[in-house]
Protein backbone atom coordinates (compact mmCIF):
# COMPACT_ATOMS: atom_id res chain seq x y z
CA UNK A 1 0.00 0.00 0.00
CA UNK A 2 1.08 3.55 -0.64
CA UNK A 3 0.34 6.69 1.32
CA UNK A 4 -0.47 9.68 -0.87
CA UNK A 5 -0.32 12.94 1.06
CA UNK A 6 -2.13 15.85 -0.61
CA UNK A 7 -2.70 19.53 -0.05
CA UNK A 8 -3.90 22.49 -2.06
CA UNK A 9 -0.55 24.28 -1.89
CA UNK A 10 1.95 21.50 -2.63
CA UNK A 11 2.39 18.60 -4.99
CA UNK A 12 1.40 15.13 -3.85
CA UNK A 13 3.86 13.25 -1.65
CA UNK A 14 3.88 9.46 -1.98
CA UNK A 15 5.40 7.10 0.58
CA UNK A 16 5.46 3.34 0.93
CA UNK A 17 3.27 2.01 3.72
CA UNK A 18 5.99 1.39 6.35
CA UNK A 19 7.44 4.88 5.89
CA UNK A 20 4.06 6.60 5.83
CA UNK A 21 2.93 4.75 8.94
CA UNK A 22 6.13 5.66 10.75
CA UNK A 23 5.65 9.36 9.95
CA UNK A 24 2.00 9.22 11.03
CA UNK A 25 2.90 7.34 14.22
CA UNK A 26 5.45 10.02 15.12
CA UNK A 27 2.90 12.81 14.72
CA UNK A 28 0.25 10.80 16.57
CA UNK A 29 -2.07 10.13 13.63
CA UNK A 30 -1.45 6.46 12.86
CA UNK A 31 -4.93 5.01 13.25
CA UNK A 32 -4.89 1.24 12.75
CA UNK A 33 -8.68 1.20 13.13
CA UNK A 34 -9.08 3.06 9.84
CA UNK A 35 -8.79 0.30 7.23
CA UNK A 36 -8.42 2.66 4.29
CA UNK A 37 -5.64 4.68 5.89
CA UNK A 38 -7.42 7.99 5.41
CA UNK A 39 -6.89 11.09 7.47
CA UNK A 40 -6.42 14.81 7.69
CA UNK A 41 -3.96 17.04 9.51
CA UNK A 42 -5.59 20.37 10.23
CA UNK A 43 -3.57 23.60 9.99
CA UNK A 44 -3.74 24.22 13.74
CA UNK A 45 -2.05 20.85 14.40
CA UNK A 46 0.78 21.33 11.90
CA UNK A 47 3.23 23.11 14.28
CA UNK A 48 2.98 20.22 16.75
CA UNK A 49 3.50 17.69 13.95
CA UNK A 50 6.62 19.51 12.74
CA UNK A 51 7.99 19.65 16.29
CA UNK A 52 7.32 15.92 16.82
CA UNK A 53 9.09 15.00 13.58
CA UNK A 54 12.07 17.21 14.36
CA UNK A 55 12.34 15.70 17.86
CA UNK A 56 12.20 12.17 16.42
CA UNK A 57 14.90 13.03 13.87
CA UNK A 58 17.14 14.46 16.61
CA UNK A 59 16.57 11.40 18.79
CA UNK A 60 17.42 9.00 15.94
CA UNK A 61 20.57 10.96 15.09
CA UNK A 62 21.70 10.90 18.72
CA UNK A 63 21.15 7.14 18.86
CA UNK A 64 23.06 6.63 15.61
CA UNK A 65 25.91 8.80 16.82
CA UNK A 66 26.13 6.85 20.08
CA UNK A 67 26.01 3.53 18.23
CA UNK A 68 28.69 4.73 15.82
CA UNK A 69 30.98 5.81 18.65
CA UNK A 70 30.45 2.47 20.39
CA UNK A 71 31.18 0.53 17.19
CA UNK A 72 34.36 2.51 16.58
CA UNK A 73 35.54 1.63 20.09
CA UNK A 74 35.23 -2.07 19.27
CA UNK A 75 38.14 -3.84 17.58
CA UNK A 76 35.86 -4.92 14.71
CA UNK A 77 36.04 -1.51 13.05
CA UNK A 78 33.49 0.78 11.44
CA UNK A 79 29.75 0.67 12.14
CA UNK A 80 27.39 -0.65 9.49
CA UNK A 81 25.00 1.72 7.78
CA UNK A 82 21.50 1.72 9.26
CA UNK A 83 19.77 2.41 5.94
CA UNK A 84 17.94 5.57 5.02
CA UNK A 85 17.65 7.91 7.98
CA UNK A 86 14.44 9.39 9.32
CA UNK A 87 15.83 12.83 8.45
CA UNK A 88 15.84 11.92 4.74
CA UNK A 89 12.43 10.26 4.88
CA UNK A 90 10.76 13.05 6.88
CA UNK A 91 12.29 16.08 5.11
CA UNK A 92 9.82 16.23 2.18
CA UNK A 93 6.90 15.80 4.58
CA UNK A 94 8.20 18.52 6.90
CA UNK A 95 8.57 20.86 3.92
CA UNK A 96 5.00 20.06 2.87
CA UNK A 97 3.81 20.82 6.40
CA UNK A 98 5.67 24.15 6.49
CA UNK A 99 4.10 25.27 3.23
CA UNK A 100 0.66 24.19 4.38
CA UNK A 101 1.12 25.96 7.72
CA UNK A 102 2.11 29.17 5.94
CA UNK A 103 -0.95 28.96 3.66
CA UNK A 104 -3.34 27.78 6.39
CA UNK A 105 -4.17 24.58 4.48
CA UNK A 106 -4.71 21.02 5.70
CA UNK A 107 -2.81 17.90 4.64
CA UNK A 108 -4.91 14.89 3.66
CA UNK A 109 -4.06 11.30 2.82
CA UNK A 110 -5.93 8.32 1.48
CA UNK A 111 -8.62 10.40 -0.24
Amino acid sequence: MLYKFKSRVTGDLIMLQPNGQRILRIIGLDNPGTPSGQGILLPEHIPGAIAALQAAVAQEEAQQQAAGAEALAQPTGLPLSGGISLRLRAHPFIEMLRRCEKAGEAVMWGV
